[in-house]
């Protein structure tokens, strides 16, 4: 993407780059098809294979995200079809060009021609292997997409500096409105830039590129707008009154699990790895470093990114580890000047191949240690055996009653009001329940005992099975991936039956 005589990139190193970044992309590839698994993203796909129908998000489903990766999803079933596969390897195929931009950014960029290689490459391993990229990098949410997005940004503005043109402006902002289009944890992306943008600009008018950019952010937002003009009241409400006063409900400990989550990095070798040697590579830049305004400048930037990035991302309530890797790519750059530094007051200024292969080992060890202790959580091949079973009990067109990951998985339409779990928690009635799409959680319990659903699936704990007396209303059920299935509805008018295991 840049071609400013830095660097070449036709020689053995760039191709040697290219090769190690390849290798880490196939195994994003190879990992997202065999045991990413998340809970939340069963509700992305289902919102993509809704969106695939027709239906609309907020104002035929309540929907509580922006919704660019849902239709970004909802292409691509287009193209190959409504596969939990095909959104997977979209997501590490992004991550993966995530990845490649930010090393090749050090590649062309690092001020010490001999250290370009090994700080490239450094960047891509401290990217490429990090834990939460490949756990939650790989998956139907939105981070891969969102991942590339801030990237490719970043490294359009960079450019866009130097220019006097306005394109590269505009892209800038149309990827970075892109990106919060796709998932609001990446909102800040797009101040940092185009405050970057006009302080440093160095050719062309500032004005026109503020201009340039603030319509490129515009354009990712068209068709959010456009549903807006439809259906303001459930456009405000799934984009932003849902989020700032709604996530936290039912979670009374939700300020104390954001203090852990913040805290979380000293017990992770790789965040605590990547954030002392961003520490350092940052205070190498300011301090020690003789690399030239425009140089440092642009390794500021990352900084700039990673702190708003992590502010924004800290306020959110609840926040989850995961919302972090955002910042990977960023923190990865200055750390690989950390490294550099390092290398050259404790080893040799000319020789990175050490210090890259120690890295190396430190974060494959921190990443085979981490999949082996999660080999044993939920994947879609579990999830897949739950809705199996679904299917073959369930007649068609009768009411199911399951998580999103079974209802797309059954390619069952759910009812009004059941597209996402966790707006239960919402005690809403009347019009105002029926407009948003929310059906609350004594609305459903209503309807669980009034016997509404012919299957219930569930994964809840045993003490809410308990609660809704299903053991009772269903003649059969059975124990499948440690979840329940219920089916065989027992008549109101007749004597509860004990159900039995099948």
């Amino acid at each position: 993407m840049e071609d400013d005589g830095r660097a070449d990139r036709r020689g053995k190193p760039y191709f040697l780059l290219c090769s190690v970044v390849s290798i880490l992309s196939a195994g994003l590839l190879f990992y997202s098809q065999t045991a990413a698994f998340a809970w939340d993203e069963g509700f992305h796909l289902l919102a993509a294979q809704l969106v695939k129908a027709g239906k609309r998000p907020y104002l035929d489903f309540v929907f509580s995200q922006t919704p660019l990766n849902a239709y970004w999803n909802a292409g691509w079933m287009w193209v190959f079809g409504e596969s939990w596969r095909t959104a997977h390897a979209i997501a590490a195929l992004l991550t993966g060009a995530a990845v490649m931009l930010t090393a090749d950014f050090l590649f062309a960029c690092f001020p010490v021609p001999r250290w370009r290689l090994g700080a490239a490459l450094a960047v891509a391993l401290a990217v490429g292997m990090n834990v939460v990229i490949v756990e939650f990098g790989t998956i139907a949410q939105a981070y891969g997409l969102c991942l590339f997005l801030i990237v490719a940004a970043f490294r359009l503005s960079v450019l866009a500096v130097h220019r006097k043109g306005l394109l590269l402006a505009g892209s800038a902002g149309c990827l970075a409105g892109a990106a919060a289009a796709s998932s609001l944890l990446t909102a800040s992306v797009a101040p940092v830039l185009v405050l970057w943008m006009l302080f440093y600009n160095r050719a062309g008018s500032r004005r026109a590129k503020l201009a340039a950019f603030l319509a490129g952010v515009a354009i990712p937002f068209l068709p959010l707008l456009r549903l807006f003009a439809m259906g303001p009241r459930q456009v405000f409400f799934g984009v932003i009154e849902y989020n700032l006063f709604h996530r936290e409900l039912q979670w009374e400990t939700a300020t104390s699990h954001n203090v852990d989550v913040m805290l979380s990095w000293i017990d992770c070798s790789h965040a605590l790895l990547l954030g002392l040697l961003a520490a350092a590579g940052l205070l190498f830049i300011a301090f020690r470093s003789e690399w030239d305004r425009r140089q440092r400048a642009e390794f500021y930037l990352c900084g700039w990114l990673a702190l708003a990035l992590g502010i924004h991302i800290s306020t959110a309530h609840p926040t989850f580890q995961r919302y972090y890797l955002l910042l990977v790519p960023f923190l990865g750059i200055l750390a690989s000047a950390g490294l550099y530094w390092m290398a050259v007051r404790l080893y040799a200024p000319d020789r990175p191949l050490l210090p890259v292969l120690a890295l190396t080992v430190l974060l494959s060890l921190g990443l085979a240690k981490t999949l082996y202790e999660d080999r044993d959580d939920y994947a879609w091949r579990d999830i897949e055996e739950i809705a199996r079973k679904v299917d073959r009990v369930t007649p068609p067109h009768s009411l199911l009653l399951a998580d999103e990951h079974v209802y797309f998985l059954t390619r069952r339409l759910p009812p009004s009001g059941m597209e996402l779990k966790d707006s239960h928690k919402l005690e809403f009635s009347g019009d105002l329940a029926e407009r948003l799409h929310v059906v609350s959680g004594t609305e459903l319990d209503r309807r669980i005992k009034a016997g509404v659903f012919e299957t219930i699936e569930s994964c809840d704990e045993d003490q809410r099975t308990d609660e809704l007396g299903l053991t009772r209303r269903y003649a059969q059920k059975a124990t499948v991936s440690d979840c329940m299935v219920f089916w065989d509805r027992i008549p109101l008018s007749t004597g509860a039956v004990a159900p039995s295991g099948k």
